[in-house]
This record gives structure tokens, C-alpha cells and sequence, in this order.
């Protein structure tokens, strides 16, 4: 299963995070997630003019405003000379959205191990006709344990439309605890578009809320015994037991 899963979604609430943070149970949930989409469609066209270098954009979501968190490799190409370029895209967004918009712009630390960048710098250097294992190599001195790229359709502007896979270090997709970084990204050559999948392995996490959610299922389970003095028993631990033979 973790060979064909999305990677991050796979993670999704034990090492990663939702990149949209909001909760709503009304019916016009739907909408708010196309608007988000819309967002994120829009904040990326309007920044790659700039080359910012958008790693990922996080929605949070109140009654009255809506905060957008921009990951960005050049912060400096977001805000505008003197804050004019994120002031500009603030009152763009808030005339889609019809409410306030604030953005904050995080820097990205390592560009180079991020998979969403990877993925843009490789379809940039195809749609120039430029080899790719130089991103490979940046992205690998950069800190990366192992990296895994495939590119599949027209390469070179060949007639019949193949797929090319590179592979350096290790990719762990089953380990859950693994953070593992996957993005695709669409080049638009002369030839036709080619596909670019891209995965980052950036190391282990230790993963603390796993321990966290045991300890309170274990309350729950002794709170129902109505015995919160004893100790808590293991759910997961299960005895045979022996039955006796009339």
C-alpha cells in the first residue's frame, strides 16, 4: 500500500499536517474547499512571475478572516519592496473570497530538499531542454538521505512517450514514522506535457502523539471499568485463554 498511497497522505496526522486547517460541519463545506483550491491555484500563477519559489501554502480559517501561511524559498520576492507585492495580493485575494485576507510568509530553510521545489526546478529545466540530474545532486548534498524522480511522457521530443525513473539512497514508504516529502509537478514541453513525480526521504521522526493517543485510550478504557485507581491495562496485549473440557 505505501508504494502506490500518496506519501502524505499516508502521514497525515501523525508526522504531517493538514495544510488546510479548519473545521466546518454546515453545508457549504464544499465551497470553502474549492475556494481553498482556488487560492492555491491563484497565490502559485501570481508568484511564479516572481520565481518565490511557493514549497506549500497553509489556509487557516475563521468567521471573519482567512489567514494564508506561504512556505516560500525567497520570502523577499513575496513581500514586494516595501511590502507592496503581499499588500497587492491581499486585497486580490480578499475580493475573491469576499472576506479579510492575511498572509505570513515563512522561509524555507533547504530548498533544495524540499520535493515540491525539486519538482518545479526539473520541469523548468526539461521545458529548456536542460538534464535534470543536476537537481538530483543539489538536492542529495543538501541533506537528503535518498531521493527517488520519475518522469514519464514525450522525453526529448521522442515520437513514442516513455517513462524514466532515477533513484539515489533510500526511499522507506512503509515506514509511517519515515518523513518522506512527494510532490508532482506538469511540464509543458514543445512535444507535449510530461509528468514529474518527485520523493524526498528527509529521515525518522519520532513519533510522540502515537504514545500520546495510547495513554488516553488507556484512560478511556479504565474509566469504563469505573476502576480509575488500577492500572491501566494494554489493549493491544491479548491472552489465550484456556477453556476447560467437559
Amino acid at each position: 500500500m505505501g508504494q502506490k498511497v500518496n506519501p502524505n497522505g499516508f502521514r497525515l496526522g501523525i508526522i504531517r499536517d493538514w495544510t488546510s486547517r479548519w473545521y466546518d460541519d454546515s453545508p457549504v463545506i464544499a465551497e470553502k474547499i474549492k475556494q481553498d483550491h482556488v487560492i492555491r491555484n491563484y497565490v502559485q500563477a501570481r508568484l511564479k512571475r516572481e520565481k518565490a519559489g511557493i514549497a506549500r501554502i497553509v489556509i487557516e480559517r475563521t468567521t471573519k478572516h482567512i489567514k494564508i501561511n506561504i512556505y516560500a524559498a525567497r520570502p523577499g520576492a513575496v513581500v514586494g519592496r516595501k511590502g507592496e507585492e503581499i499588500n497587492n495580493l491581499s486585497q486580490e485575494l480578499s475580493r475573491i473570497t469576499g472576506k479579510e485576507v492575511k498572509i505570513d510568509v515563512v522561509e524555507v530553510m533547504k530548498p533544495e530538499t524540499e520535493a515540491q521545489l525539486i519538482g518545479e526546478n526539473i520541469a523548468y529545466q526539461l521545458e529548456n531542454r536542460v538534464s535534470f540530474r543536476r537537481a538530483i545532486q543539489q538536492a542529495m548534498r543538501a541533506g537528503a538521505e535518498g531521493i527517488r524522480i520519475r518522469c514519464a511522457g514525450r522525453l526529448g521530443g521522442a515520437e513514442i512517450a516513455r517513462a524514466e525513473q532515477y533513484k539515489e539512497g533510500k526511499i522507506p514508504l512503509h515506514t509511517i514514522r519515515a518523513n518522506v516529502d512527494y510532490a508532482s509537478v506538469t511540464a509543458h514541453t514543445i512535444a507535449g506535457t510530461i509528468g514529474i513525480k518527485v520523493w524526498v526521504y528527509k529521515g525518522e521522526v519520532l513519533v510522540q502523539r502515537i504514545d500520546a493517543i495510547e495513554e488516553d485510550e488507556l484512560k478511556r478504557i479504565n474509566e469504563r471499568r469505573g476502576d480509575s485507581k488500577s492500572r491501566p491495562r494494554d489493549p493491544r496485549s491479548k491472552r489465550r485463554r484456556r477453556t476447560k473440557r467437559s
